[in-house]
């Protein structure tokens, strides 16, 4: 694939494609595609994005070959696990976003923000009756897999479920894989073929039959979000039943946000990726997990940016089979940033999406699970309850911070993530009870949070993707130790703690 078809990706020059691979696409349910339908509907809910989506790609296609217009619904309800003014604000300023976006598509765009605890039941069944197929997205985790397995139960139509989530198909992963070095070594092998078969950049180029107007009695009852609304103020937030305890973000969510953070790092703090992105003083990560996360950026347009950046092709890739760093023929920034993005946030969708246990305690490693058990009934210098952990009130200042950081902004730097876990397990009553306060803490507050990587970076704490260490430790068996002592000695953050200690 040449580097101006990657380019497309971010919605530049459009290029011919043979419609979306078949292995992104999965059937939900038996139910038969009805051509006399009125409209082809594209039920968004996790690539929360016009661009680079192979969803609305695939829901523009039925759209052209059925000849009937496309409808797009983008739906937030109100009775998620951890609603709160953060999470609904980032989400609705996507949503805001789109009304500008789908605003000349042909397609009709319908943003419905649920006011109340079941107020949209019905509202994708009523549209599902009038239409020909409804496509939505596959996601792997959290509540989407169980509500979509709904919906296909429900409805009239055929159901297909769409893979947006990452350069490699959920499905493309032979197994699980237990350890990065593994997984590394088979996408070395198996990555190349996938990274000819990109979305096309802006799918409602295509010319579609004029956009329908909402039926009246759809638009009564389940009525388009006000632009007030989609802005995510204050007064909007408050008259919805969330939690307000949990604050919007100090930045903002949607594509334009997406867009400008990842020029942001291109052009700035990817040089220093490599070597400084541990450092919480060096600002050098790069900011993306919560767009990636909602959808606002897809994994696509983020490696195309990439390769324009480095002016890469896939000539340059060095595909081997030694599972080693530094295949893919980018400067050694660029490959730091590549195995983050690509290795490590591949992994965590493929074993999401293959492992129903990756999510849970029970699903940890045997010899993990083992060390830990042995090491239960251990004495712990410190235990802290749930607030005092929520409030960062302990006597580690490294870790109020790390804390601090999440609670205000919905961000963690990623080095301290992982000593934040590591101390957690160090100081709850058991391995059980640190994993649910994590999962509890991380999903509240961080952004990027209910996500298959923040399943892989709190399981990690636990042994996951690692391996046994010694010495053997109390509490931690042979699970690998993180001290804060030792983090202040390595990592420049000086800074970083005056700004976040209190």
């Amino acid at each position: 694939m040449s580097p101006c078809c990657i380019r497309n990706a971010e919605g530049g020059e459009q290029v011919v494609v043979n419609g979306v691979p078949a292995d992104r696409i999965q059937q939900g349910n038996d139910r038969p595609l009805r051509r006399d339908g009125e409209f082809v509907l594209y039920w968004m809910v996790a690539a929360r994005r016009r661009r680079a989506n192979f969803g609305l790609q695939r829901a523009v296609e039925l759209a052209r070959e059925l000849d009937r217009p496309l409808v797009v619904l983008e739906a937030l309800r109100c009775d998620y696990r951890w609603a709160s003014d953060r999470l609904h604000a980032f989400v609705l300023q996507g949503m805001r976003d789109h009304v500008a976006d789908f605003a000349d598509s042909g397609a009709l765009y319908w943003p419905y923000v649920e006011p109340e605890p079941r107020a949209g039941r019905g509202l994708l069944q009523a549209l599902g009756e009038r239409a020909c197929a409804v496509v939505t997205d596959r996601f792997p985790t959290f509540f989407l897999p169980r509500m979509i397995a709904v919906a296909a139960a429900r409805l009239p139509v055929r159901l297909e479920l769409v893979d947006s989530n990452g350069l490699l198909p959920l499905q493309a992963a032979e197994r699980p894989f237990a350890r990065a070095v593994d997984f590394r070594r088979w996408l070395q092998k198996h990555l190349a073929p996938h990274l000819q078969r990109f979305p096309v950049g802006d799918p409602l180029r295509a010319k579609l039959p004029a956009a329908p107007s909402m039926p009246a009695a759809i638009a009564r009852r389940w009525p388009a979000a006000t632009a007030a609304l989609l802005e995510g103020t204050a007064t909007a937030l408050r008259a919805l039943p969330i939690d307000h305890a949990v604050p919007p973000a100090p930045f903002e969510g949607g594509r334009v946000a997406a867009g400008a953070t990842l020029r942001t790092f291109l052009a700035g703090r990817l040089a220093r990726y490599g070597e400084e992105r541990s450092d919480p003083d060096a600002d050098a990560a790069s900011g993306l997990s919560p767009y990636l996360h909602f959808g606002h950026l897809g994994a696509h347009q983020v490696f195309a940016a990439l390769a324009k950046a480095q002016d890469w092709s896939p000539l340059r890739l060095r595909p081997g089979s030694s599972g080693q760093r530094g295949w893919f023929g980018m400067d050694a920034a660029a490959e730091s940033f590549a195995d983050e993005f690509i290795t490590w946030r591949e992994l965590g969708y493929a074993v999401a999406a293959q492992d129903p246990a990756h999510d849970r305690y029970d699903g940890l490693p045997t010899w993990a699970q083992t060390t830990l058990a042995a090491h239960a009934g251990d004495g712990r210098e410190h235990l802290y309850d749930h607030e005092q952990l929520e409030s960062a009130s302990t006597h580690d200042p490294v870790w109020n911070a790390a804390q601090n950081e999440l609670r205000r902004t919905g961000r963690m730097h990623n080095y301290l993530r992982m000593l934040w876990g590591k101390k957690v397990l160090e100081w709850s009553p058991t391995p059980p009870h640190a994993f649910a306060r994590l999962l509890e803490l991380n999903n509240r507050y961080a952004l990027d949070g209910r996500n298959p990587n923040s399943y892989t970076g709190i399981s990690w704490v636990f042994g996951r993707y690692d391996r046994p260490w010694a010495p053997e430790r109390p509490i931690f068996g042979v699970i690998r130790y993180m001290s804060s002592t030792n983090t202040v000695k390595k990592l420049r953050m000086k800074e970083y703690l005056t700004r976040w200690s209190s």
